[in-house]
């Protein structure tokens, strides 16, 4: 795990990645301003109707401010399920990045995923997110007075996710089935994978980069299990 995590972020600044970096941010943040601008509208409509506000009118400046404020903390919340949802529509050319510097015999055997099968996927992995939780959410509330036990339960709850999600990815270059045994990674290495990934979105700024690292990782992981050995042996890459 700790080679992978080295090799993605030895990654990190070529010319490829970077530029799938600022997309998958670029698109992120654009779904959330989407989101801005429909709860603004939204909030307006419900204050005219319910004549709120000065004389019965809706205040702008008051209904921005609250939109603004509920898709600040609904970024916070959700950036990471909006994210991965994102990469997951451009998760094709990560993989095919780190494939190509240091997996080229595999090329010649990759098939291209295609944007309606990365779509799937992409919706996939935002409704597991948001159903899963969804049922954690009780969990949540029940730890809120430990401090310490929100944090964790939502660690445990989105390696489960992550981790699948980033296999998914590069699995789907290598094999019509993503559940295929024989690409698929152990449960733990797929959980210390996503650990690892929902551990880098709780840090300001860096979980920017969470997306591009979880899924480099993920390649490394996959690739390792199957040579067994990938530049040392397989239990370098904690995947058993």
């Amino acid at each position: 795990m700790i080679k992978a995590f080295s090799l993605a972020l030895a990654q990190l600044g070529e010319r490829d990645i970077l530029a799938l970096l600022l997309k998958t941010i670029l698109l992120t943040l654009l779904v959330f301003a989407v989101l801005g601008m429909g709860l603004y509208f939204a909030a307006s409509w419900l204050f005219d109707y319910y004549g709120w506000g000065a004389d019965g009118a809706a205040d702008g400046a008051l209904v921005g401010v609250l939109a603004a404020l509920v898709t600040f903390f609904a970024g916070w919340l959700w950036f990471r399920v909006v994210a991965i949802a994102v990469l997951q529509v451009f998760g094709d050319e990560v993989v095919i990045a780190v494939e190509r510097r240091h997996y080229p015999e595999t090329i010649s055997h990759a098939r291209k995923v295609g944007f309606v099968r990365s779509l799937k996927m992409g919706i996939g992995s935002l409704l597991r997110a948001l159903l899963l939780n969804l049922l954690a959410l009780p969990v949540y509330i029940v730890l809120i007075p430990t401090a310490i036990g929100v944090p964790l339960a939502f660690l445990i709850v989105n390696a489960l996710l992550l981790g699948r999600d980033l296999q998914d990815m590069v699995v789907a270059r290598h094999s019509e089935n993503i559940s295929d045994r024989r690409w698929v990674l152990p449960f733990w290495g797929r959980f210390a994978l996503g650990f690892v990934t929902a551990a880098i979105f709780l840090i300001p700024f860096a979980n920017l980069l969470a997306p591009i690292i979880g899924a480099s990782m993920a390649t490394h992981l996959v690739h390792g299990r199957q040579s067994g050995d990938a530049g040392g042996h397989s239990h370098d890459w904690g995947i058993e």
